[in-house]
């Protein structure tokens, strides 16, 4: 392996971590969050009455205990955006009893919440909703992770996120202790046959005029090209690319393809990957697997809010 190849292996993923995360639209996130629940904010035509019907009904100066348990063995995501949510009602306070990554056995606590038992009930189902849908994606995320366990090829997830969820989704992927591919189309040149197409050229042409333009104009940016059919490797290692993504190959041809790469460059395998799939695709020895699965394949994982005595 050349220590270009080296460079590019620690540039071309990462694991994201909260304090890189902005807080602005993650609070924007929680707020519309409040209003879809509170005050009808997706639609035109408001109800006359607005506010939690319910909890009004609760004494105001009435005050709970409560914490948040694991209902199944989970990876959990969530504790530093539930001390945001939080922080939108000054009536409640989160002590947070396990970090974002931990793995839980049923029954483990998450968290205890405290203060207003009105304010308690109007954030407890925004709460278990972020909590609910980030440990899934990361409960998800460390299946795969397990099942490539003592192979040097990691797991990456994709830009199949959910819209406004993408940062939020990629942490938890990273909580679960996957590994984060491009974050948007501005950190990476990724070449498709539709980008090669207008360059009005044979294959090996427009590959390497749009391997040289993106060198000219973003030295610094790694190009990976995808490709799905033997022959492409050819005009993706002559044109210099960084990253070659090998898309819905069969396990056949992706030997062939290690053999014709070998260390020119790093290599990246996609399509139907599932954890059925992982078993024939791991001794390949590539460098990275990457599946949106990790994200739209994910289930809600259950928890639960219990009031203390």
């Amino acid at each position: 392996m050349t220590r270009d190849t080296k460079d590019i292996l620690r540039s071309c993923c990462q694991q994201i971590r909260w304090e890189a995360l902005d807080p602005k639209p993650i609070k924007q996130l929680i707020a519309l969050a409040i209003d879809e629940d509170t005050v009808c904010s997706g639609l035109i035509k408001k109800p006359k009455v607005t506010g939690d019907l319910s909890s009004c009904l609760v004494p105001e100066d009435h005050e709970i205990t409560a914490t948040f348990h694991a209902r199944q063995p989970l990876t959990l995501c969530g504790i530093e955006l539930a001390q945001l949510t939080t922080a939108f009602s000054p009536q409640l306070s989160l002590e947070a009893l396990a970090d974002d990554g931990s793995a839980l056995a049923a029954g483990d606590p998450i968290a205890t919440l405290r203060g207003s038992t009105r304010s308690a009930l109007t954030a407890e189902r925004t709460l278990l909703n972020f909590f609910q849908h980030l440990s899934g994606i990361a409960t998800n995320t460390r299946t795969y992770v397990d099942a490539l366990s003592g192979s040097r090829t990691r797991i990456l997830d994709t830009r199949k996120t959910t819209p406004g969820y993408r940062y939020l989704e990629k942490y938890a992927v990273a909580c679960g202790g996957g590994w984060n591919h491009r974050m948007g189309l501005f950190d990476r040149v990724m070449l498709k046959d539709n980008h090669l197409a207008a360059f009005g050229d044979d294959l090996m042409g427009a590959t390497a005029k749009a391997v040289a333009q993106s060198r000219r104009t973003n030295p610094c940016v790694l190009v990976e090209m995808e490709v799905d059919r033997l022959e492409q490797i050819y005009a993706a290692l002559n044109a210099g690319v960084d990253i070659i993504l090998l898309d819905n190959f069969s396990v056949p041809d992706l030997r062939k393809a290690k053999e014709l790469i070998g260390d020119q460059t790093v290599t990246e395998i996609s399509g139907n990957v599932t954890l059925d799939t992982l078993k024939d695709l791991t001794p390949l020895c590539f460098d990275f697997i990457s599946t949106g699965a990790l994200v739209h394949k994910s289930v809600w994982v259950d928890i639960g809010l219990d009031w203390n005595e």
